[in-house]
């Protein structure tokens, strides 16, 4: 009998253990998912939920800590301030709440041009009488009209702001040695005028009530091809400029909060920048960090470049500065040829046989999508997009190097089109914010791409991107808690876990 009792006190036990166990595996993870796809989607709330059972598991891993988001967004040009300008009021305020709202994608880190660029109307310089060296006729004066009005809307649109990083393509002709805006290096007699030069830059832009957060030294210093305004360095000689001209200067005129972002140009060289910049205590002082380009490629993340970079100098930033869908006229609303595997760029056709490889034709949306999370999977923490706005033509541009920008306006109709690149950018600067830690993700499926970071306020935001041609079903886990989701094909999706504190 005493036997008998304890067989069903046993049973009950194990009745119990059972239950809870179901339970634990029952526990739903509550979500809010966002998805932008080739269907259709753009940036949509999905409230309908996966039913099948999925062998693909993707962990969230809140314990496994990377770097901390500086930020995501995109670029001041003078070509997109003046597309602005020739749009209705309407239009104009629409194209910066969306970008600049917390209602829209809430830019957070952006990027303007010292002086002009290819996506400037003309040649010109804030420094143009030669040989004033003391720049007691330094003027912004070619700003006022279209790209300070544009930061400032801008301003007062964001509500918690966003930092600005600025760089010049070239200094002023008269200070190099080719007496050109293309090509040639900076004169070393006139390495205290260029660093003079930002300080006096810095002034102007705060006197107009714009503070700049950092600085690079020149535009991509390997040059373009000579083909538009650009300066050259070596990585000897940028750094020789920040460690003896640039730093001391903003240091001595009350600057030094100002950050000083090196090289600036493709991910393939990084080895050899970092190298230099990072060599002992004196080099690196000056420098917060290393600012990179995409367009080395169309689709190689370069990750050992990367991480070299990263663990070259653990504590300082690592920001892709500039990335665009280049030497492209960009589609007029049709949101197809944004997913399609259509577009070129620079190196399709110019790139030397032995590194076509590089350069296959690929979808807009994709890139964008994939170099993003390649980029935070690898140590970058922050990305910043080129033009906001450009026209149907992919202008303006004074060099006709057209490009095409996640907003596209026809200036003459007065007419504007979000095209599928603004919803993917939107897809990051809008759920993963400044000082978000980015977090471990362990998955098994190698045809999803996935990201994680956890926000300032305890939120998760994770991002996934199916680049394939099917739905895929899988389960999200974080801890016990696991919610099952489908991904639509050529889809990128945001899932945002809210804080348990809130």
């Amino acid at each position: 009998m005493e036997t008998s009792k304890h067989i069903v006190l046993y049973l009950l036990i194990l009745t119990v253990m059972s239950c809870n166990t179901e339970k634990k595996e029952k526990r739903g993870l509550n979500v809010e998912v966002y998805e932008t796809s080739e269907s259709g989607n753009k940036l949509t709330s999905i409230t309908e939920f996966s039913q099948a059972d999925s062998a693909t598991v993707i962990k969230i891993l809140p314990d496994q800590k990377f770097q901390t988001i500086t930020g995501f967004g995109g670029s001041f040009t003078e070509s997109s301030a003046y597309l602005l300008n020739k749009l209705s009021k309407k239009n104009r305020d629409t194209i910066l709440q969306a970008y600049f709202s917390e209602e829209g994608a809430n830019y957070t880190l952006t990027r303007t041009h010292i002086a002009s660029c290819d996506f400037s109307l003309n040649n010109y310089t804030y420094a143009s009488v030669a040989g004033d060296t003391d720049l007691e006729n330094f003027s912004i004066e070619e700003d006022r009209e279209d790209l300070i009005p544009m930061i400032k809307d801008a301003m007062a649109i964001s509500k918690n702001g966003f930092g600005i990083i600025a760089s010049p393509w070239t200094a002023p002709p008269w200070m190099k040695d080719n007496n050109a805006y293309v090509g040639g290096k900076l004169l070393p007699k006139h390495y205290d005028t260029f660093a003079l030069y930002f300080s006096k830059y810095l002034d102007a832009y705060k006197a107009e009530g714009i503070e700049i957060w950092g600085l690079t030294p020149v535009n991509e210093p390997h040059g373009n091809g000579n083909n538009w305004e650009s300066m050259h360095f070596t990585p000897e000689e940028e750094t020789n400029f920040v460690q003896n001209y640039l730093g001391p200067k903003l240091e001595a005129d009350g600057k030094g909060e100002v950050k000083i972002l090196g090289y600036d140009q493709n991910r393939d060289g990084l080895k050899e920048w970092v190298d230099e910049m990072y060599k002992n205590e004196a080099s690196s002082k000056h420098f917060d960090g290393v600012a990179i380009h995409w367009y080395e490629s169309t689709y190689e993340v370069f990750p050992e470049a990367l991480q070299y970079a990263h663990n070259k100098a653990p504590e300082k930033y690592l920001i892709e500065t500039e990335g665009c869908i280049d030497s492209e006229v960009p589609a007029w609303k049709d949101d197809a040829w944004y997913w399609k595997k259509e577009a070129t760029d620079w190196g399709f056709d110019w790139r030397e046989d032995e590194k076509k490889y590089l350069h296959p034709k690929y979808a807009p949306a994709n890139r964008y999508a994939r170099d993003i999370i390649g980029c935070l999977n690898n140590w970058v923490d922050g990305w910043v997009d080129w033009n906001m706005v450009l026209n149907r033509q992919g202008g303006p541009n004074w060099f006709e190097n057209w490009c095409a920008a996640p907003v596209i306006v026809d200036e003459d109709a007065d007419e504007v089109y979000f095209t599928p690149l603004y919803y993917v950018m939107a897809h990051f600067s809008k759920y993963l914010r400044p000082g978000a830690e980015v977090i471990g993700v362990d998955k098994a499926d190698s045809e999803l791409q996935v990201t994680a970071a956890k926000n300032p306020d305890g939120s998760i935001a994770v991002v996934v991107f199916n680049e394939g041609k099917e739905p895929k079903d899988f389960s999200l886990a974080l801890g016990e808690e696991t919610v099952k989701v489908k991904i639509s094909q050529q889809a990128i999706q945001t899932i945002l876990i809210p804080s348990k504190t809130k």
